[in-house]
């Protein structure tokens, strides 16, 4: 039985990459929807986000014909055959509307890897079929993420052990799995913890013993998982050490640092920290998010791999967050979830009692502390 192989048309693409900026559905939401993979999505949703930047830097590429002589062009230079242009040219175009496929099985001259090449497909996707995460995934999250909380210290196997005593007939890969998805890992100290990620430069530890006095003296940043009704997103916020404002958050479909980016370009807005404190997490690391950091002459500062108490705060801002907040609701969808996080935080900002601040709320001694 011959396996039939699937091409998705630029529109299609367009338009699930577009409905992924929103970011109104998550990916797995999106995933199911479409019946698309979702390191698909993120693909499709990482070139569309490049292509609208690039658009925006370069008004010139806008014209079409224009556009055109800058393909062919580039073709040109990079030494491809003038059938491989024509037959791209061709499939270009065809409406997105009324084509079901792209690629030619039987075209002699180009072949079938090197037609995904052309149209940027991975061959990969012709024969994977998605299945959405189920409903029991789900739920077994669900269940992960409370115990997590509750006990951040217990590693796979503890959790998988867990979930069996629950009544969860589960092994200790498909604990593993979720708990990766989930971006959870617990928190005991590792081997080899000066191993630094390739292509990401780790800075030390800088807040060991070190007494915080006051406001905009160091700031934190951490992410942590949120479920939903039916999926999950991410939240990122930072704090101010000394009075435990939360100066900025955002959500985010993906763990892709733009939303990390995001919420520290608008938390600089408010202030600068002397010392800017965040794990050992890629989003943290990668070089687009620390050079921001060292342009405001801000030091930097980083936890040692699977050290919870190097930065203690964020972690009980999570558990405020998740007790308080995440655990009593079940979120419809992203939307959802964003106006219910974002009245629970102005809360937390405005509101809220801290014992440990003598009873005030985390607003007024920040801004109290900047008088």
């Amino acid at each position: 039985m011959s396996i039939i192989r699937r091409v998705h048309p630029a529109s299609f693409k367009a338009q699930v990459a577009l409905e992924a900026l929103k970011e109104v559905s998550t990916i797995s939401q999106l995933s199911s929807r479409y019946g698309i993979h979702s390191s698909q999505i993120k693909q499709w949703k990482k070139e569309a986000s490049r292509i609208l930047t690039d658009g925006f830097s370069n008004k010139r590429a806008r014209d079409t014909k224009e556009q055109e002589v800058l393909i062919e062009e580039l073709y040109k230079q990079i030494g491809q055959q003038k059938v491989e242009l024509d037959w791209l040219k061709k499939k270009l175009d065809i409406s997105g509307i009324n084509r079901r496929t792209l690629i030619e099985p039987a075209n002699p001259q180009i072949s079938i890897a090197r037609q995904c090449d052309l149209i940027g497909l991975n061959r990969a996707s012709y024969y994977y079929r998605p299945s959405p995460i189920s409903d029991e995934d789900l739920l077994l999250m669900k269940v992960l993420d409370e115990q997590y909380t509750r006990t951040p210290f217990y590693g796979v196997l503890r959790m998988t052990a867990y979930l069996r005593r629950n009544g969860f007939v589960v092994n200790e890969k498909r604990g593993r799995r979720l708990l990766r998805l989930m971006g959870l890992e617990s928190i005991y100290t590792k081997p080899k913890l000066s191993v630094a990620y390739e292509g990401n430069k780790i800075y030390p530890y800088l807040l060991r013993d070190v007494d915080i006095t006051a406001c905009n003296q160091a700031w934190a940043t951490d992410l942590t998982y949120i479920r939903l009704y039916n999926g999950f997103i991410y939240l990122v916020a930072i704090i101010d050490l000394f009075s435990r404002y939360v100066l900025s958050w955002e959500i985010s479909t993906t763990l892709e640092n733009s939303f990390c980016i995001m919420a520290l370009e608008n938390a600089l807005k408010i202030g600068i920290p002397g010392i800017f404190n965040s794990d050992q997490g890629s989003q943290f690391t990668a070089e687009n998010f620390t050079k921001i950091l060292l342009s405001y002459g801000i030091r930097i500062s980083m936890d040692g791999k699977g050290r919870v108490f190097d930065n203690i705060l964020t972690e009980r801002l999570w558990r405020s967050v998740k007790y308080e907040e995440v655990y009593l609701n079940d979120y419809r969808d992203v939307v959802d979830a964003k106006d219910r996080l974002g009245s629970y935080l102005n809360f937390y900002n405005n509101e809220r009692l801290h014992q440990s601040l003598n009873y005030q709320t985390p607003r007024e001694v920040y801004f109290s502390g900047l008088a």
